[in-house]
């Protein structure tokens, strides 16, 4: 399971990189969990790190 910490910057390459469409913006981005396939595409796509694997 990903999730996004506090270390988003809110820049939205993440949603681009996502094939499920599981990531959903806000203040900080957030990963629906029940669309997320867990590619891990938005954790190299992430430029701040900010997507962890919990």
């Amino acid at each position: 399971m990903y999730k996004i910490t506090d270390e988003c910057v809110a820049c939205g390459t993440c949603l681009d990189e996502c094939p499920n469409d599981a990531i959903k913006e806000g203040d900080i981005y957030v990963i629906d969990q029940d669309a997320c396939a867990e590619c891990g595409a938005c954790v190299d796509a992430c430029p701040s790190g900010a997507i962890i694997e919990e």
